[in-house]
């Protein structure tokens, strides 16, 4: 056969398996999405962060005694979550060594540039100081009594600092309540500017809607004190240790107010998009009863809100007929589902506003593959890190002979 020959028809055959994959009148360069599922794992990160943080401030700006026990848990959790929170950009891109251009070049008009001045103001001007001040008095006193790695990590976290005298502590606890009320609005921006990015793309009737920062801090909030739910059952179970049943009945009443207030900015989207009737309505319908059925009715409203939301709510209006064994489950099967819930909604905006042409005429299919750049397997360890980097903090800085409500204590009165 004419090998000019052959090759035309080769070109017909992947033209038509091509074919398979979209249905409708879609542009060749909307064959393939541009940002694909580490865009997904970046902002579902970056909201654990703000929701673990928010969680903390309760307990230092507002002055929520029954969360004590996890106050420290819940900033370790935020600064293991931020540490690995750029690694999905980074991987995306493809290129981290020249991640330091964003700092030596900034470019203002771009939000994503932005990040690198948002994620260095918080990592290193509320979080890392917000921990030393929280931490300074156990730091020298762990750092007296322990030998080998982890005394000469403490010694060199005290950063030559030892006073720990009653006007000493008292700066630090100064500072740190101070510290907190900078970071709430600051935990605020560094999520909100992710749904301001999907926000101020007009020419995306999915993500160019003015409530999607607001819906992306809330759904942050949940995530985080839904993580922190998780956290502390776990990390109680693990070291066999009593649960606090008032401080997990008070993280039940915040998430399921939290979860109340996400699910009704939410529901307002919908209803607007729906009483409008814009000319994307319809491609919007498809998508949502087609494409992304599983993962928008199913995963992201039946079972990451209504279920939780009916859960904790049966746990607010009637507690006194609930024992505290179940409402323990409730509360951690419920965080359990908000988790995924959360992470589906991230999936739903992030693909789902891609999957249809901008003809509004056309859809395309996304199918995540196993290895490379955009794979599951990569997006599955960047989800893993966090809680790696998080298991060493917590042996660092939470130690198993200290149960999260005694470790202030266990420092012993300040000296001088």
């Amino acid at each position: 056969m004419d090998p000019s020959l052959t090759t035309a028809l080769e070109s017909v055959g992947d033209v038509g398996q091509l074919a398979t994959s979209i249905e409708g009148y879609v542009y060749p360069n909307e064959q393939n999405l541009l940002w694909s599922v580490l865009i997904v794992v970046y902002p579902y990160i970056t909201g654990l962060v703000a929701g673990a943080f928010i969680m903390a401030s309760l307990v230092r700006v507002f002055n929520v005694k029954a969360l004590t026990p996890v106050y420290r848990m819940a900033l370790l959790t935020a600064l293991g979550f931020l540490i690995c929170a750029p690694l999905p950009l980074l991987f995306h891109l493809g290129h981290p060594e020249r991640s330091y251009q964003v700092m030596i070049t900034p470019h203002l008009s771009s939000p994503m540039a932005m990040f690198g001045f948002v994620y260095a103001w918080y990592m290193m001007a509320v979080l890392l100081l917000e921990l030393w001040c929280e931490y300074r008095r156990d730091l020298v006193v762990w750092s007296r009594c322990t030998r080998g790695l982890k005394g000469f990590i403490y010694r060199v976290l005290t950063l030559g600092v030892s006073d720990i005298s009653p006007a000493a502590l008292h700066v630090d606890e100064s500072m740190s309540k101070a510290i907190t009320v900078i970071g709430i609005p600051s935990a605020f921006l560094l999520h909100g500017y992710v749904g301001f990015i999907f926000g101020s793309i007009k020419a995306n009737p999915w993500w160019g809607n003015v409530l999607m920062p607001v819906i992306f801090i809330f759904s942050a909030i949940v995530s985080g004190i839904a993580l922190c739910v998780v956290l502390y059952k776990e990390l109680c179970w693990f070291r066999r240790k009593q649960v606090d049943p008032a401080c997990l009945d008070e993280m039940g009443k915040f998430l399921f107010y939290a979860l109340l207030v996400d699910f009704c900015v939410e529901g307002l989207d919908w209803l607007h998009r729906l009483y409008a009737a814009e000319e994307s309505i319809s491609v919007l319908k498809q998508l949502a009863g087609g494409r992304l059925f599983n993962t928008l009715l199913v995963v992201q409203l039946c079972l990451g809100t209504l279920l939780p939301l009916l859960a904790l709510g049966a746990t607010q209006v009637v507690p006194e007929r609930i024992p505290s064994w179940f409402r323990q489950r409730l509360y951690y099967n419920s965080a359990f589902l908000i988790l995924a819930g959360v992470l589906a909604m991230r999936w739903n905006v992030v693909i789902g506003g891609q999957l249809f042409s901008k003809s509004l005429r056309g859809f395309t299919t996304f199918k995540l593959g196993l290895a490379g750049q955009e794979g599951w397997l990569l997006s599955v360890g960047l989800l893993v890190l966090p809680f790696v980097v998080l298991a060493v903090l917590i042996w660092l800085f939470l130690p198993d002979d200290q149960t999260p409500t005694n470790a202030r204590e266990a420092a012993g009165p300040p000296a001088g």
